[in-house]
């Protein structure tokens, strides 16, 4: 496991950054010749494949699925995605990858699950997940923006970017946040997902994100996207892919993107560069895939703590400025770099028992000099901490299994067994700078950037290792009316922590079994019933050496989901309702006893409306509303037991929409519009934030030049400026505006030429 102080933003002391690159700007000169290399990359991929990959290959070879979505055999379902379809209207998928239970049909899965395609990826002009799976989704709450750490809430708890999945593997996605042009397809299951994922990194429970990397498809693809955002951040986009091989069993898809220039914030600058590339080989009874990938960010005037704890003496919150106004030093900087090889393969041993395995390493970390700020009193006095920090590790994460199906007299049985195997070695270069600056809100002053002298000397250092063997099966009846999933994963969790001299100043090593089951029933063709309990894990704690069990571990936290639901199908339009509890346990110090121990928890009941689809031919939905009440029933302070857990608001609705004019083919109108409920800012609940809601719009236009086609698209976000606080990205911690400002008013526009 990662050091206690970073697997979850409640805790953290500091961000976890680093990386050994060092700041720079770039000059126009040094930026066209970067935007040139990446063309050239790109021209050169394209002129060196066979003259048979501009050809149209065939559907993808191997078992698809049947009539009611199920994936037969497949173990590797994220390899293979030009067989899926996307639902009516384009902007999700009918189905998605459920971890260990394979590719399900939407109706057809327990659980509460969407899939974004890349189209809608596109004509969201969403530059990272949170911007994506925040924009209509009303089970996520997304309280940050550009910051150094992507955190979002689902279903009211905290999930952090290190707990994505990267075509299934665990610790492979993108350090810290991740793009997504290279995105084949976002999946995102709410809820936890131990069963089917096996236990993140950071512990997150309240739902899982999966990145299915980009195919080549039949048809050959070269496309440019050259974007715009105010207020100067522009970039580039080129995507390529090809298949080629008599019987078109090889594909190439290259992507790469260069973004540099202004934010709408003030003082804050952004670079990113991003270069994919995905290889993929289908046989008749084989299959296997390379994915390559480097991502590198810089956000200068980056602010990560917003205003991070409120002291006692404060009774009334300051007024939210709009989004352009900064919270951070000019010199506040973090540098983040990614490269990540993930192999994956699968053999038909027969035709109803399949063999799978996948391996990934990721290397890279950050680097960052930022500010945490204390809120002191109603003046708006404010006490500046700058932390400087760095991260660097390797981290590596592998599976391989057994996936199949047979029948025992009426009952089919989709079985998968899979063992999984994760490690992490890290080192961390911290040093924190205590009262670096006296300021006030309305006229914020941080003053030079602290002396740094004296920095670079590894502080600590942590190795980490997570093991699990699990076992799912689904027993269908009644000609798969009736299906009921049952399934556990053992789970090890090891850990060990070194000191500046490499001394081991803790060790961790405990393990957990996690049941599941999951039951659905088709009442119809169009309706679907279903119900599951399902289990998260987190490393327990280590009670303080002021406790009178000084060094006891506690075992792994186990998180606990009952939820029943019912799933839609009207042809063209779909609704997913849920209703779910989830309770979480935390530790602290009992002030009596003064024993450590699992004496907390929040506990979370919601219930959640999803809607997609085309409304009518031209019309199209996609959003939804939640209700979520997160409590804390067992809290160190008595007094706050009952109370919401800070930063989650009871109440979201959010509703995109899109039409298309018919009075001139080809042009789209586009809309967006959420609403989000009161969040406390403090576990006591004596201050909140007033609800608000924003509003977006935009309009996309495709046509044909020649014979090339060429799509425009634009909107403008937070169409009001409306200016809000977006509360705390941790919860039941007390983070008071950690969050920081919302995001002002901001023009998007992107061409695409496909060529």
């Amino acid at each position: 496991m990662l050091k206690p102080h970073l697997l979850h933003p409640a805790a953290l002391a500091h961000p976890p950054l680093a990386h050994t690159a060092s700041r720079f700007s770039l000059s126009k000169l040094a930026r066209a010749a970067r935007l040139a290399m990446l063309a050239g990359v790109g021209g050169t991929l394209l002129m060196g494949l066979a003259p048979s990959a501009l050809a149209q290959s065939p559907e993808p070879s191997g078992k698809e699925h049947d009539q009611a979505g199920q994936t037969g055999v497949r173990a590797d379902e994220v390899m293979v995605v030009q067989g899926r379809q996307a639902y009516a209207g384009g902007q999700v998928t009918s189905d998605s990858r459920v971890g260990l239970l394979g590719n399900r049909h939407f109706m057809d899965t327990p659980f509460n699950t969407v899939s974004y395609t890349e189209e809608y990826i596109e004509n969201e002009q969403a530059q990272d997940i949170g911007s994506l799976a925040g924009a209509t989704n009303a089970s996520i709450y997304v309280p940050s923006k550009r910051s150094v750490f992507e955190t979002f809430y689902i279903r009211g708890f905290s999930t952090t970017a290190n707990d994505m999945t990267y075509n299934g593997l665990i610790g492979m996605a993108p350090n810290m946040r991740s793009s997504t042009e290279m995105a084949e397809r976002v999946d995102v299951f709410k809820g936890p997902s131990v069963l089917l994922n096996g236990m993140p990194p950071d512990g997150s429970v309240g739902g899982s994100i999966n990145i299915v990397p980009k195919r080549a498809g039949k048809d050959p693809l070269a496309k440019v996207t050259a974007t715009y955002e105010s207020e100067g951040l522009g970039g580039v986009h080129l995507d390529l892919g090809r298949r080629f091989g008599e019987q078109q069993q090889w594909g190439v898809r290259f992507n790469g993107v260069y973004r540099d220039g202004d934010t709408p914030v003030d003082n804050q600058q952004h670079k990113m560069e991003l270069t994919s590339l995905g290889l993929d080989w289908r046989g008749e009874r084989a299959r296997a895939s390379l994915d390559l990938y480097r991502q590198y960010e810089e956000v200068d005037g980056v602010n990560y703590f917003g205003i991070f704890s409120i002291a006692s003496p404060v009774t009334r919150l300051p007024e939210a400025k709009k989004g352009d106004y900064s919270l951070a030093p000019e010199w506040a900087y973090t540098i983040n770099d990614t490269r990540a090889a993930i192999l994956r393969g699968e053999y038909d041993l027969t035709d109803s028992l399949t063999a799978f395995a996948a391996w990934g390493q990721r290397e890279g970390g950050y680097k960052a000099l930022i500010t945490r700020n204390t809120l002191l009193n109603n003046a708006g006095d404010i006490n500046a901490m700058a932390i400087r920090s760095e991260r660097d590790g390797t981290q590596r994460s592998g599976e391989a299994g057994l996936r199949g199906n047979l029948s025992t007299g009426p009952v089919d049985h989709d079985w998968s067994l899979a063992a999984t195997h994760y490690t992490s070695e890290l080192t961390f270069k911290d040093r924190m700078y205590p009262n670096h600056a006296l300021t006030n809100y309305d006229h914020l002053d941080f003053g030079a950037p602290p002396d740094q002298s004296g920095f670079g000397a590894v502080t600590s250092s942590s190795d980490a290792k997570l093991e699990s063997v699990a076992l799912a099966d689904t027993l269908s009846f009644l000609d798969g009316d009736l299906q009921w999933t049952i399934g556990a994963r053992r789970q090890t969790v090891e850990s060990t922590n070194y000191g500046a001299s490499g001394a081991r100043t803790s060790h961790y090593d405990e393990s957990r079994v996690s049941p599941a089951t999951a039951l659905l029933v088709k009442v119809r063709d169009d309706l679907s019933l279903y119900s599951n309990y399902i289990e998260g894990l987190g490393q327990g704690g280590t009670a303080p050496t002021t406790a009178s069990n000084a060094g006891e571990i506690m075992k792994p936290y186990q998180t606990k989901q009952y939820e029943v639901g019912a799933k839609l199908d009207l042809g063209q339009f779909a609704h997913t309702l849920s209703l779910f509890q989830i309770a979480k346990p935390s530790a602290y110090t009992d002030p009596v006893s003064n024993v450590y121990g699992v004496y907390g928890e929040q506990r979370n009941r919601g219930l959640e409306w999803d809607l997609f689809g085309d409304i009518t031919p031209e019309l199209r939905l996609l959003g939804g509303a939640s209700y979520t009440r997160a409590e804390l029933t067992k809290a160190l302070n008595k007094a706050n037991e009952g109370n919401q857990a800070t930063g989650v608001p009871k109440v979201m609705v959010k509703l995109g929409v899109e039409y298309d004019l018919a009075a001139l083919p080809g042009l789209t109108l586009t809309g967006n519009t959420q609403y989000v409920g009161k969040r406390y800012v403090t576990d006591d609940n004596r201050m909140s934030l007033s609800p608000y809601t924003t509003f977006d719009l935009g309009a996309r236009y495709t046509t044909r030049i020649a014979t090339k086609e060429v799509t425009v698209r634009a909107s403008v976000q937070n169409l009001t400026d409306h200016a809000y606080w977006l509360g705390s990205w941790s919860g039941g911690d007390g983070s008071g505006l950690s969050g920081g400002l919302g995001s002002p008013r901001t023009f998007l526009l992107s061409t695409s030429l496909a060529f």
